[in-house]
């Protein structure tokens, strides 16, 4: 064990001076984009029916209690990403937020059903929206909301 640590030093203490070296803010970012896939992105979706929603949902753990309404955005990740640039989207309201040039395909789950209690009964909308979001540092980190495209 010791031979195979002495081994490691270097690569070792690269490791940790790497930890040290990371941002806590960039730490902080990468939360809150991961936090923003896992609640809006799903890209190959199969089905996008009111059972596709109640397996989403549940898989994604937003069933702790149902969540009233969240949107899924189907278009891959680059595209999406790309909408904090020029390049895919605009500026909206105030700066804060982005506009998507181009509509995505989604799927809004709405809750139904009196209890906010699992089991979570879920209505599927499927639609081609445009999408508002809120970048940092070029990730997006939050689904404001969706309009419809004509």
């Amino acid at each position: 064990m010791v031979m195979f640590l002495k081994g490691m030093g270097p690569l070792l203490l690269f490791f940790i001076l790497g930890l040290w070296l990371v941002s806590p803010s960039l730490t902080q970012e990468n939360d809150r984009e991961r936090h923003f896939l896992t609640q809006h992105f799903d890209f190959k979706p199969k089905g996008r029916n009111d059972k596709y929603c109640e397996k989403i949902m549940r898989q994604r753990g937003l069933t702790q209690p149902c969540k009233d309404v969240n949107t899924f955005i189907h278009g891959d990740y680059p595209s999406i990403k790309a909408v904090c640039g020029d390049k895919a989207g605009n500026p909206y309201r105030e700066g804060r937020f982005r506009i998507s040039k181009s509509p995505f395909q989604v799927t809004t789950c709405h809750h139904h059903g009196g209890s906010p209690r699992p089991p979570c009964k879920y209505r599927a909308t499927p639609a081609f929206r445009y999408i508002v979001i809120a970048c940092e540092h070029g990730l997006p980190v939050h689904l404001e909301h969706t309009i419809m495209a004509n």
